[in-house]
This record gives structure tokens, sequence and C-alpha cells, in this order.
């Protein structure tokens, strides 16, 4: 996908317009989260200025890395993540886009600035990845990085936040799409060890579902995996 040069006469705008309802699309019709995220970076690669890029998603814990264009970003991610400090770290918790134009002068994360720029960075974009408003709504970060010193303009910036709210509702759509398979999935397996209970012993829809939770909580195993070892071993755990 190439992102349009601007001739002059306006078109650019259009054809800019015609990309991103094209980038819409493959966000939407891609079949899973990693999808959708290889899908954000690949783009970034060609419609911004920009060397390498890639994203981090909240997660429970740590921030997790989702998607690379290669190691240096991961590299350059695990700096931050391992220190809890850095623009990517800043951009997640404060909900706001970060910009350092030259990772030679920055002076807000010396150390992490001097490691990335032995890297061969110069410039980092960090935009927020968000469904709303708010730090927690922000559910990731896009970053951008270059070998050049200034090399984010006003017009890289406004793409990178368009191309990140495109992404943010692909993810949060696919999050969800993957939640509720996962919850069909554990009812349909739920349902399976039920049916092995009832007929084993005897018992009605009730009473199966009792002794599938009660073992759940005996062994502190979720429902779905004791369902699953019913159906694999046809026996309860121990």
């Amino acid at each position: 996908m190439e992102f349009p040069q601007d001739d002059g006469m306006g078109a650019a705008s259009e054809s800019a317009a015609d990309t991103f309802a094209r980038l819409a699309i493959e966000l939407h019709d891609a079949p899973g989260v990693e999808e959708t995220i290889d899908a954000v970076v690949q783009f970034a690669l060609q419609a911004l200025n920009c060397s390498h890029a890639g994203v981090v998603l909240r997660g429970r814990g740590t921030p997790e890395v989702a998607a690379v264009t290669d190691p240096m970003v991961t590299e350059a991610y695990s700096l931050q993540i391992d220190s809890d400090a850095g623009p990517l770290i800043s951009a997640l918790e404060r909900g706001t886009t970060v910009l350092v134009r030259d990772t030679g002068t920055d002076d807000r994360w010396p150390k992490w600035a001097a490691k990335v720029a032995a890297l061969g960075v110069r410039s980092v974009l960090d935009v927020p990845l968000a469904t709303g408003n708010g730090t927690r709504s922000t559910i990731g970060v896009l970053g951008l990085y270059s070998a050049e010193p200034d090399a984010f303009s006003e017009d890289d910036e406004a793409i990178a936040h368009i191309l990140a709210r495109h992404a943010s509702v692909a993810v949060a759509s696919a999050r969800h799409e993957e939640t509720m398979s996962q919850a069909v999935d554990a009812r349909k397996l739920v349902g399976q060890a039920m049916g092995i209970l009832m007929e084993r012993f005897d018992v009605d829809g009730d009473r199966a579902f009792a002794i599938l939770k009660r073992y759940s909580q005996d062994t502190n195993t979720k429902l779905r995996d004791v369902a699953q070892q019913l159906i694999d071993t046809r026996k309860l755990p121990h």
C-alpha cells in the first residue's frame, strides 16, 4: 500500500483518504489481534517518515510488545519496560503523544536516549492507541523510529494520529471478538464435560455443573480447564 505524494492540487488529500479507507477495511478483515497489529506497523513504514515501527499493548502487568518491524525496536522497548521509564511509558501512562526530536540532545530520559542513539535511533514518535478519553482508555502505543534527527514533521504526526485511531478501533474489536470466541469455546467444553458426568453418575445438569465448579474452586483451576481435562482423560483432576 503506497502513501500518496502531494501534487499541489488537493489530489493527495483525496488519495490519502482512500488509502486510509482501504487500511480500515484491511484492519477490519484481519483474523485476530496479532494480524491487526502487524498490518498497522507495516502501514506505518509506508505512510510515515520512519525506518522502524512497533506497537506495545497494555497488559495486566507490564506492557506487552505486540509487533515490531525489526529486533532493534524490541530492544528499544525492552530498555523502557525494564526501567519503567522513557517516551513509551510516558505515552502509555499519560495517554499523550511524545516526540523525541533527537536522542543525541534530549535530556528527559538520558540513559535510554544514549542507549537507543547507540542503536542508530535519532528520532522517536510515540502515539497512544486509545478507545476513548482519559488515560484508562489507552490500550497501547504506536512507536515510530527514524535514524535521522528531527525526522517527524507536523504532517507525520497528524498521519500517525489518524493511523492510531484506526488501529485503536481495530484492536479493540479484534480483542472483543477473541474474547467472545473464547467464551463460546468455554461454554461448549463445559457443556460436553457436564454431559460426561450426567451419563457416568446419573445426575442432572445442575448437579453436574456443581461438581465441575467445586473441582475448579478446590484445585484453583479455571472451569474450562477442568472441563478440558475431564474430556481428555475422562477423569476429574486430583
